[in-house]
């Protein structure tokens, strides 16, 4: 009899995580036996929980904070995880623990599903934010062709240190200049914690952006943020945080159980009641 196969998500905390939501429920759509599980673990503990995974039953993981740079120091990164600086998605490849960052496919299928042909219209950007989740998106916006990505951040020097990492494409710009650069601007994306539940509002004024320009907001809690709000509200085209946090689990899944799932408006409306709770 084939032996069971799990996955889990590692942070300190994890309680929060809605991970198990999504994968417990394409495990029980694809009729598996397999298991997600939470596992909380301290920064100290981390590295030997990892290097032990398939003695501890498991095919691979999913890390959340704060263990994302650690994880891609203990691991084999690809590409994409090398380049953001941080591995969000762990898998057994026999002996070889590897590793990736899906934050960048999320974000990327999340504007696909949400506003198709975004790319082909996005020949400027406006990037709110200059942490780990402003690397996954300006790699994600790079590799989709985007010419100018203009990252507004109110420490210029950690807006500059994105453009030493990815080039030229990126440019780093102090608050101030947001209303002129939005005037110009394809695609604005918030990757701060500005407009989340418990965290100050994000003002911004939408009035300079033109109105075929998209919005999209990496926050999931509130679902509808005050930025996507405001945008709709103008007619713009919106992607929200959700569905980035469903597609960013698809190669997951993928990858350690061998079937590739879709997200399904069954599936976004399980996450929603949850969210609601």
């Amino acid at each position: 009899m084939p032996q069971l196969k799990a996955a889990c998500v590692i942070g300190w905390p994890v309680g929060h995580s809605r991970s198990p939501l999504i994968h417990n429920y394409w495990i029980k759509q694809h009729g598996l036996d397999a298991r997600y599980r939470r596992e909380e673990i301290a920064p100290a503990a981390f590295a030997d929980f990892i290097r032990n995974l398939s003695s501890r039953g498991y095919v691979g993981a999913n890390i959340t904070i704060p263990h994302k740079e650690a994880a891609l120091e203990l691991s084999e990164p690809d590409d994409c995880a090398r380049a953001v600086g941080a591995a969000n998605t762990l898998w057994l490849d026999g002996l070889r623990l590897r590793s990736t960052n899906t934050d960048v496919e999320g974000f990327t299928a999340n504007l696909d599903d949400a506003v198709p042909g975004w790319a082909g219209r996005a020949g400027e950007a406006v990037v709110l934010g200059a942490g780990g989740s402003a690397r996954a998106v300006i790699y994600g916006l790079i590799g989709r062709g985007v010419g100018r990505i203009n990252v507004v951040n109110r420490s210029i020097e950690r807006a500059e240190a994105l453009r030493r990492r990815f080039g030229a494409a990126v440019h780093p710009a102090e608050w101030a200049a947001l209303p002129s650069l939005l005037a110009r601007c394809d695609l604005l994306v918030n990757t701060t914690s500005l407009g989340m539940t418990g965290q100050p509002p994000l003002a911004v004024d939408l009035a300079p952006l033109p109105l075929g320009a998209a919005v999209t907001d990496l926050v999931y809690a509130p679902l509808k943020t005050s930025l996507l709000a405001a945008a709709e509200a103008r007619r713009h085209a919106v992607a929200d945080g959700l569905g980035m946090l469903l597609h960013q689990a698809v190669r997951g899944f993928e990858l350690w159980f061998g079937v590739r799932p879709r997200v399904t408006a069954e599936l976004r409306t399980l996450l929603e009641t949850d969210l609601g709770k």
